[in-house]
């Protein structure tokens, strides 16, 4: 049983400081000590005793995002995970990583009693948003076998996305990130990042740019954003606190 999710913002090791000062600011959190043998590892902490779903990694190469999934019995759910199709990358103590059959990678963790889901922010103007999902950007060849094995590993219920390229696989009740699985026009290599729900695009558009990201295109109910640190991620207008697709 998976019991808690966290969404990783990976960063270039040469702009991660960057990255962390724009995405505290962006998500009203806080950082945590930095944790590593090179520091890499950092937790975004929110306001008001709520638990972290947020962490953030220095990589190599252009980043990106990834999850990782809070179970009791890692070696447990790392072998489910196996059974379905993943293969394993990396294991220790308490972690072990692991890339899906369409070649996302992803972590199975050791539960710590994260329970307590973080509140939306909310900005000066009185507008809302909330970090709550990773999109995984899926090529064609393996789109069918990713929508297969997300909701069978991770137990969720899923469904189509409001157009038919997105297909959605939607957590428990209480868990703070979301999965949505989108079909890429070509065969590139996979990736993923990290979108927001926002109750009011155009207002978030502006706050972030003022804190340094920049807009790329425009969508039909969302807004490419490049951060300072070089990463791409969504603000999409849905509904902070059920996650649900709002009128654009």
């Amino acid at each position: 049983m998976i019991h808690w999710v966290y969404a990783f913002i990976d960063r270039p090791a040469d702009r991660f400081g960057r990255a962390c000062a724009f995405w505290t600011k962006v998500t009203g959190t806080r950082l945590s000590a930095f944790r590593g043998d090179a520091d890499q590892f950092v937790t975004l902490l929110p306001d008001g005793g709520a638990d972290a779903c947020l962490k953030a990694q220095a990589v190599a190469g252009s980043g990106g995002a990834h999850l990782d999934f809070a179970v009791d019995d890692v070696a447990a759910g790392a072998c489910a995970a196996r059974e379905l199709g993943a293969t394993p990358v990396f294991a220790e103590e308490g972690l072990e990583v692991l890339r899906s059959p369409g070649g996302q990678l992803f972590c199975v963790v050791a539960w710590e009693g994260e329970k307590d889901r973080p509140r939306p922010l909310v900005a000066p103007d009185g507008t809302t948003s909330r970090l709550d999902q990773v999109c995984l950007d899926v090529p064609p060849a393996v789109f069918e076998a990713e929508k297969a094995f997300w909701p069978a590993f991770t137990g969720w219920p899923d469904r189509s996305g409001s157009r038919s390229e997105f297909h959605l696989v939607e957590p428990a009740a209480g868990l703070p990130i979301r999965i949505l699985l989108q079909r890429l026009d070509s065969d590139a290599l996979p990736g993923a990042h990290l979108d927001f729900s926002c109750s009011d695009l155009d207002a978030d558009r502006v706050r972030h740019e003022a804190l340094g990201a920049e807009t790329v295109r425009r969508g039909p109910h969302w807004i490419v954003m490049r951060d300072p640190a070089g990463g791409t991620y969504c603000l999409t207008i849905r509904n902070p606190e059920t996650g649900g697709l709002s009128a654009p």
